[in-house]
């Protein structure tokens, strides 16, 4: 486990590819229990040791997740993320060669628990949310384009499904249309860098991973 930030009440993980961050019904161990484990052992904390998760991301998505180490921060870090004052970017490679510098997406999306998978829908569709996210070009290669994207709204699947429907599917991304799959089973999104205000100190934190490594001639 690469932990890429910590203090006393806040802790932030680089997950890999494959890994959960919540309990689910494969038994598979989180990230949550993972994390509780490393507090345990650095710390020498006896008994049961608290640790909140703040947000998720896929399974077969890399990147940056927050988690609380005290019911204070957990508290206040939940509702700064409804009120959108946790403010996440991502880098996704996509498939094809994107034309547009920059744009913002906006669809209305319903997500089937069914098929674990989310789908553009008409606004009038029972359940359908609208959903929001900016994109800026980074790089463009012959079979692939590297985008940075920052969610304004956050759904199930969201940049997967909204890229994949103006025909850019995040490359590896089988279930929203990528023609092969990665070698290490994932997807080449990345949860890249999170900026907040820390619930506690009120100092500014900014975390950032590298870039993802050498994307366009992959």
């Amino acid at each position: 486990m690469e932990v890429v930030y910590e203090d006393n009440h806040i802790i932030i993980v680089n997950k890999k590819v494959g890994e959960i961050v919540q309990g689910d019904k494969t038994g598979d161990i989180p990230l949550s229990e993972m994390v509780k484990d490393y507090i345990k052992v650095k710390y020498n904390k006896p008994g049961n040791v608290f640790c909140g998760v703040v947000h998720r991301i896929d399974r077969p998505v890399e990147g940056l997740v927050i988690f609380a180490r005290t019911s204070k921060a957990l508290e206040r870090l939940n509702k700064m993320l409804r009120d959108g004052e946790i403010h996440k970017t991502y880098h996704a490679l996509v498939e094809g060669r994107m034309t547009e510098p920059e744009g913002t997406l906006e669809n209305y999306l319903v997500s089937d628990g069914r098929v674990n998978k989310t789908f553009i829908a008409k606004h009038s569709t029972p359940d359908a949310k609208l959903s929001k996210l900016k994109f800026k070009t980074l790089a463009v290669g012959d079979r692939y384009s590297l985008l940075e994207v920052n969610l304004l709204t956050g759904r199930k699947h969201q940049i997967r499904a909204q890229l994949s429907a103006i025909g850019h599917p995040i490359k590896g991304d089988l279930k929203y249309g990528s023609k092969r799959s990665n070698p290490n089973g994932g997807i080449s999104l990345q949860a890249h860098k999170i900026e907040f205000i820390h619930p506690v100190s009120k100092e500014p934190i900014c975390v950032e991973l590298p870039e993802i490594e050498n994307p366009i001639t992959k």
